[in-house]
């Protein structure tokens, strides 16, 4: 695929009530790329991404990443695939309890053993690593704090750190910044573009935010009800087109 790293082919999703939430999605995504996937609530956005990693089990279509064939791995297969796709959640999805450092080394258990990973027996190289990443995203004083203890916006970047531990591909990003106020909104996604940029990893995010999507993207893609209605250059989204995917 040369540059490519993530390439969907008519993928349609139905849930059991009947509710069709993606409908023959065609994506293609190069390496290093940064989309912002947009549309109002209920247009598939996070069905989309949350198939690409078997998070929801697509109802037909293709999935290759790297030319794997996602929707048919099985096993270790398919837990070496989700290894590389980092994951961000607008919930931040932390261990509240622990301390920052701890639920970044969370994003090292898909390479370690079982026991090992189970019993958080991490090693000297891999906890300095973590400390290293938090200090990409702003974090290195809070280290050592217990999760609940940080700010929104702060534990957002945590689940930034978190992910960029795995050493994805591609990072996903579900609503990151639905529940921050603009300025913490603004940090997360700068973090976020900053350690993809400077890795060369892929991010898909999705969006409320058009305005947010605008600034921050290579690329935007418009979601409504579960079809794509545009793809392409932020520079080439206008008033219309917005309208369009909104209503």
């Amino acid at each position: 695929m040369s540059d490519g790293i993530l390439k969907i082919s008519k993928l349609t999703k139905v849930y059991s009530d009947g509710t069709a939430a993606l409908n023959g999605v065609d994506l293609d995504f190069k390496k290093g790329e940064f989309v912002s996937i947009i549309g109002p609530s209920g247009a598939g956005k996070s069905t989309f991404i949350r198939c690409i990693n078997r998070l929801v089990e697509p109802s037909g279509g293709e999935i290759l990443f790297e030319d794997k064939d996602v929707i048919k791995a099985r096993g270790q297969e398919l837990r070496n695939i989700r290894r590389q796709i980092g994951m961000i959640f607008q919930g931040h999805n932390l261990v509240k309890r622990s301390e920052t450092v701890k639920n970044v080394l969370h994003g090292n258990l898909g390479y370690m053993g079982s026991l090992k990973g189970g019993l958080g027996l991490f090693s000297k190289d891999v906890i300095e690593n973590a400390i290293g990443i938090l200090e990409r995203v702003g974090l290195q004083e809070q280290a050592f704090k217990r999760a609940d203890e940080l700010s929104g916006g702060q534990q957002q970047r945590v689940g930034i750190a978190r992910a960029m531990a795995q050493n994805p591909s591609i990072i996903m990003a579900d609503e990151p910044i639905a529940s921050l106020d603009p300025k913490s909104s603004e940090t997360v996604m700068q973090y976020l573009k900053k350690v993809c940029d400077e890795d060369g990893i892929t991010a898909l995010v999705n969006l409320h935010q058009v305005d947010f999507a605008k600034a921050f993207s290579d690329r935007i893609v418009g979601v409504r009800k579960g079809k794509i209605v545009f793809d392409g250059k932020p520079s080439d989204l206008n008033e219309d087109t917005i309208h369009y995917i909104y209503n």
